[in-house]
């Protein structure tokens, strides 16, 4: 008789998730989630001490967003040349400089200044830190944890915003909105040298080849010309009107710089073909020519459009119309930027199941149905009637940005991590920015009531466009 010895093959355990420099590199972006809400609730408080105008609160709100927007592919092209570590940790100690200026703000005008060296910062850290999370967990399931991880933490950070925002408004003043950046930044500095040296390294390592090659600069001073000057015609058509000479030459401004990045990046891609030492293009078109990205990109665009627009005139909303305090303005608001407590797990594991498009156009629907929800309100109307439209919007944001951050880690290039990020947050930054001008200006030009419901339209309309992107968005590399 023969004896056939079974062995049995061990069974490896599951990877586990190393905690340290996921909270590292999540408390920076944190920080910068933080301060797109934050603000909201304290512009009231900033008008009446330092006798700032609509348009001068609409840039306190949006100067940060618009030269974050501005100057994020430049960051995500330093941290893939010169290391994302490095970048990572100089943007912390910008934007808790620019936090303590802000907070000793005498005066519009510096606060304004602030706000913008704030954005420079946020566009150091932004895109390192998503760099440094996709080098940190190079295991597919434990990456879709960690992005899981890191949007959650955004989440909680945008949705905690408004209520952080108004505690310490009503109980210290507005000017803690700021200070309270500082032992955050310095928390997130001291954990990232002690814990992301290792993906530091893996990154660097893979970025050393590029280092020695120039920059972009005609690209970077184009691309913040363009964006500024657009946010800036929008934002001062509501004060000066549309038919306004300062306003239309901001519009050709941003128009004409605009379309000279454009004809600068196709020059310098072509020329780096030829001359690998040259100078390489700000924002490489290749990556806009994948179908996947440019579709993501597209949709971070129009989504944050949408909805930064309206949590702004929201704002405005509950504090100017219905006479609320800071504190229960951001209350009011919890039921929508709340929801991301829910939706960034929710929407990690969808995007794992089902896919990360199919996902973000469900979440686009839901929220194009809560946005139409306002159109039925008025300054009379019971709170309890908002909820749907609080709610339906709130789920749909976040839900939305989960699943497009997985995919742009899906479509991104090998190398070129940071840059791609940078790309699809400059679309998101460069949307809210565009928003809050936007809706801003409909507000003040066609009164409280039709302005929110005009703009409830307008971003109606913007989540239905890009639930159609994503829908029809190629599942594989291709042109767009």
């Amino acid at each position: 008789m023969t004896f056939v010895r079974m062995t049995r093959t061990p069974v490896r355990p599951p990877a586990r998730l190393a905690l340290p420099p996921l909270v590292a590199l999540s408390l920076g972006h944190f920080l910068v989630m933080l301060d797109v809400t934050v603000v909201n609730v304290a512009v009231s408080d900033v008008r009446a001490s330092l006798g700032v105008g609509a348009a001068g609160l609409q840039w306190v709100v949006d100067g940060y967003s618009t030269v974050f927007a501005g100057l994020l592919l430049l960051g995500g092209g330093l941290g893939d040349r010169f290391g994302h570590r490095r970048l990572y940790l100089a943007g912390l100690g910008l934007f808790a400089a620019a936090s303590a200026l802000c907070a000793a703000a005498g005066s519009g005008a510096v606060l304004v200044g602030a706000r913008f060296a704030q954005g420079a910062g946020a566009a150091l850290l932004v895109p390192a830190s998503f760099a440094l999370l996709r080098a940190a967990y190079p295991d597919g399931a434990l990456r879709a944890r960690a992005v899981g991880v890191w949007g959650l933490v955004s989440a909680v950070a945008f949705g905690a915003g408004p209520a952080v925002g108004g505690l310490l408004v009503a109980g210290l003043g507005w000017r803690w909105v700021f200070w309270v950046n500082l032992p955050v930044a310095a928390l997130a500095a001291l954990l990232t040298y002690r814990y992301v040296g290792p993906a530091a390294a893996a990154t660097e390592g893979r970025s050393a080849g590029r280092s020695a090659r120039r920059g972009d600069p005609a690209g970077q001073l184009l691309g913040v010309l363009g964006l500024v000057a657009l946010v800036g015609g929008v934002n001062e058509a509501g004060a000066r009107g549309w038919g306004s000479p300062w306003v239309a030459a901001a519009f050709v401004v941003g128009v004409a710089a605009l379309a000279g990045f454009a004809r600068v990046e196709l020059r310098l891609e072509r020329r780096s073909r030829r001359d690998p030492d040259g100078r390489v293009p700000l924002l490489p078109p290749a990556l806009l020519r994948d179908g996947r990205l440019a579709a993501v990109d597209t949709v971070g665009l129009l989504l944050s459009l949408g909805y930064y627009g309206m949590l702004y005139v929201l704002t405005l909303h509950f504090q100017q119309e219905r006479h609320y305090g800071s504190w229960a303005t951001g209350l009011a608001l919890l039921p929508s930027v709340g929801m991301g407590l829910l939706a960034a797990p929710l929407s990690s594991r969808l995007a794992a199941r089902r896919g990360p498009y199919p996902t973000m156009a469900g979440a686009l629907l839901l929220g194009s149905a809560g946005f139409l929800g306002w159109l039925a309100v008025g300054p009379h109307t019971p709170y309890p009637v908002l909820l749907f439209a609080l709610a339906a919007t709130g789920l749909a944001t976040p839900l939305t940005v989960v699943a497009a951050t997985v995919a742009v880690l899906e479509a991104a290039p090998a190398g070129a991590a940071g840059t791609a990020s940078a790309v699809f947050n400059v679309a998101r930054q460069a949307g809210g920015s565009l928003g809050v001008a936007l809706f801003g200006t409909l507000t003040g030009t066609l009164g409280p009531v039709r302005g929110l419901h005009a703009a409830a339209l307008v971003a109606a309309a913007a989540f239905l466009g890009a639930a159609a992107l994503a829908g029809r968005a190629p599942r594989r590399p291709g042109r767009a």
